[in-house]
């Protein structure tokens, strides 16, 4: 660990912006039990109470951008359940599903080929008894066995191991979707019922050799070893899915001595929590970076998939909490974007803040490097216990960088100079409550979970994006 630097860049906020008040409903990432095997896990979000109301309130535009449309997703037998991630693919949609209403929702595929218009017009992933459908990848994939889209869809019990539940399992479900109307099940990867599931995973060609990357958080506590926190599995014939290598954070020599079921009893005497959140790689495939949460993001060489290599990751300041979540590349991956959901804003020798967002300059792939650390008015805003105020998932499009944030709706930040990144603009909707964002061709998807999806298209044809990616120079 190491010592802070008390300079923290901020954002430098253009035109007006809204101050929502909004309290989320049914989330709660981190609900830690003192380190003992309960159902309460650090990304559960189940818990969470609303606080006060909410503010009918919002702004619609976000730079260069304007919403089009927003369509919440229908009904199934009468449950209305609520949203996810959203992934985005060859002109369609795919909006995960989470815990309202007794999970279950499965992922629905809207298509976009009119963006102010939305059609749902297919549901997938739904059909495994109480469990959840959070993250979808979908790619377009060329094997021996395979040719054509495949969606990889994370698979989550909404109780682990519950024996009134035998037909409960997680793991991951995959789908050919080269027709999205009429999406068809190839295969199902699953996990010991030990394990809650796979969070979130990732989806990527190497070659002619699809993997498929999964974050199955405490797979190694719950099953005492026999399964591992980050698993690569083949997936080049959808319907046999081979897992090739796993790794666990116990497997680092740096933690080993000090890691005690899922926590870490780090070198800055704090004892963190540290387990696989999730994970993505460059576009060929050659890199996984791993958000092991207070172990930060984990830097992987993975030409060999069978014999993966560890190269670095980041560290953070003895007064930060780590809460690696998500990681999104710029640069031709020579940035590595790092958000941090933090809820707790508060605790004894940590900073007062919420989760924020870090950027780290990986040329050097065993050494990165902190560029810039980009924090908002929601960072120390700390008027009640809430995810309202924290950084979710990143998305890079060019010389922008794209944040869901929960209350703050969606807030697009200026890279271009990665040690400043400066905000431009924010799209933040009534009763904003975003979990994820994408950007795909002309368009921006947002999931929000109470509302459902929402489409920012671009004004009047205005690009507006820098000048796409290039890499860091020397």
């Amino acid at each position: 660990m190491k010592k802070r630097n008390k300079v923290i860049l901020s954002s430098m906020l253009a035109g007006a912006l809204v101050f929502p008040a909004v309290i989320p409903t049914g989330l709660a990432h981190d609900a830690f039990e003192g380190g003992q095997k309960t159902e309460a896990l650090p990304f559960d979000h189940d818990a969470l109470e609303m606080l006060g109301e909410p503010e009918e309130s919002g702004e619609k535009n976000l730079k260069f951008l304007h919403e089009a449309a927003a369509v919440q997703i229908s009904e199934v037998d009468g449950v209305q359940n609520n949203t996810a991630d959203v992934y985005a693919h060859k002109g369609f949609a795919y909006l995960g599903t989470h815990t309202a209403n007794g999970a279950n929702g499965g992922v629905r595929i809207f298509d976009l080929k009119d963006p102010e218009n939305p059609v749902e017009i297919a549901q997938i992933a739904h059909d495994i008894p109480h469990t959840w459908q959070e993250k979808v990848i979908v790619k377009s994939v060329n094997t021996a066995d395979f040719k054509g889209d495949l969606a990889v869809v994370s698979l989550q019990q909404t109780s682990r191991n519950n024996a009134d539940r035998p037909d409960s399992i997680g793991g991951a479900l995959l789908y050919d979707v080269t027709d999205p109307y009429y999406p068809q099940r190839l295969g199902f990867y699953e996990l010991d019922r030990d394990i809650r599931g796979t969070h979130e995973l990732y989806l990527t060609m190497q070659g002619n050799r699809a993997l498929m990357l999964l974050s199955n958080p405490y797979a190694d506590y719950f099953t005492d070893g026999e399964q591992k926190d980050f698993q690569i599995v083949d997936v080049s014939d959808p319907a046999n899915p081979e897992l090739l290598w796993e790794f666990d954070p116990r497997d680092l020599p740096e933690v080993a001595d000090d890691f005690n079921g899922y926590h870490w009893h780090a070198p800055d005497g704090h004892t963190r929590p540290v387990f696989n959140h999730s994970v993505i790689t460059d576009n060929n495939g050659h890199y996984a970076y791993v958000s092991m949460w207070d172990l930060g993001t984990v830097i992987f060489d993975i030409r060999d998939p069978e014999n993966a290599e560890y190269l670095g990751r980041t560290e953070y300041a003895d007064d930060q909490k780590g809460a690696a979540h998500s990681a999104a590349l710029a640069r031709g991956g020579t940035v590595l974007i790092e958000t941090r959901e933090v809820a707790n804003p508060h605790g004894e020798g940590y900073e007062d803040a919420y989760g924020y967002t870090r950027i780290f300059d990986i040329r050097d792939k065993t050494n990165p490097v902190l560029l810039s650390e980009f924090t908002t008015d929601l960072t120390y805003d700390f008027r009640g216990f809430t995810f309202a105020n924290t950084v979710h998932d990143p998305k890079v499009r060019g010389n922008t960088l794209y944040l869901s944030y929960y209350s703050g709706g969606v807030i697009s930040v200026d890279i271009t100079d990665p040690s400043n990144p400066v905000e431009i603009g924010r799209y933040t909707p009534d009763q904003s409550n975003v979990w994820g964002v994408f950007v795909d061709r002309n368009y921006v998807l947002a999931s929000d979970m109470g509302q459902g999806l929402k489409v920012l298209l671009k004004n009047n044809g205005n690009q507006g994006n820098g000048n796409g990616n290039q890499p860091l120079k020397n």
